[in-house]
């Protein structure tokens, strides 16, 4: 297993291992190509707590939870969005503790209007897996704050990884689930994933001054500026090379892919393929890129 950057070691599944002030974190044992290590679920407070990404439907980690939660009362369950390695585990610890789930949406909200469209037309599947049953108790919206006895959490709503996406800001440190990761880039996988939404929500973070992110896989990230600034950089170098590829002439999202992520493996070229598509959605909205048919998974693009 990767060594954690900060701590030279990588952290043991179902262990609490406390990362910062009032916060702990437990690896859920799902580790993948996809997810890292695993999943991040943070528990959040002292007397009472807030469990942020529960994490798969794994009754191991779930007695992990209930291990490290101990005689303290969770008081809200916080959901950072709808996929399978992030939101199933949330119905059984609320029956566990009695406390309500708080997200900004089931599975199928936030999405924009063309990822919308899209889903309609039949295009589904290509990421990490939607858990599709989904539905919080409380819905939060952009700006709500949902509070304990010592901490408070501001939802952020940051579509792009998932159009339900939340992050969560507790003082200046922020949970910001798969929008942002230290270890790769971002999925952005459409329907679910959009880019356009995904690069307005990392310059959305841009704009305030954060001390060190969470993220829902992998180690704390304590420069989030300079990775969100690689972020981006790193899009606007791959719609670069997208373009260019396309320069040579009309081709589908997979031709694209398999020319552009040469040193991926195999495996991953599905995935790859997905983010190239999504690139060429968004470039197709700024006017950049047109389908010769009609917008779809499998459409072959040019030059606009």
């Amino acid at each position: 297993m990767i060594p954690d950057p900060q701590t030279g070691y990588p952290p043991t599944p179902g262990i609490a291992e406390r990362i910062g002030p009032n916060i702990r974190r437990v690896l859920a044992p799902n580790p993948s190509p996809m997810t890292f290590w695993g999943t991040n679920s943070y528990l959040v407070g002292q007397r009472d707590l807030a469990v942020i990404d529960p994490g798969p439907d794994d009754p191991a980690h779930l007695a992990a939870l209930l291990k490290a939660i101990g005689t303290a009362r969770v008081t809200a369950i916080l959901v950072t969005h709808a996929h399978v390695d992030h939101s199933p585990l949330a119905r059984a610890l609320s029956a566990a503790t009695k406390a309500p789930i708080h997200a900004f949406s089931d599975a199928m909200g936030g999405r924009s209007a063309v990822m919308q469209r899209l889903a309609e037309g039949g295009l589904v599947g290509g990421g990490e897996g939607v858990d599709a049953e989904f539905a919080p108790d409380e819905t939060l919206a952009d700006g709500d704050v949902v509070d304990g006895a010592d901490w408070s959490l501001t939802a952020l709503h940051t579509p792009g990884h998932f159009g339900n996406h939340l992050c969560f800001a507790l003082g200046d440190a922020v949970f910001c689930g798969d929008l942002v990761m230290g270890w790769a880039s971002s999925l952005v996988s459409p329907p679910e994933g959009d880019l356009t939404d995904f690069m307005a929500s990392c310059r959305r973070l841009q704009q305030s001054n954060w001390r060190i992110f969470h993220a829902g896989h992998g180690a704390p990230i304590d420069t989030p500026a300079e990775r969100l600034d690689w972020l981006i950089r790193h899009r606007l170098s791959r719609e670069a090379e997208i373009l260019e590829a396309l320069a040579e002439g009309p081709a589908t999202s997979a031709t694209l892919a398999a020319r552009i992520y040469v040193d991926t493996p195999p495996a991953l070229l599905p995935a790859a393929t997905r983010n190239v598509l999504a690139h060429l959605i968004d470039l197709h909205g700024k006017n950049r890129v047109t389908p010769i048919d009609h917008l779809s998974e499998r459409a072959v693009f040019s030059l606009t």
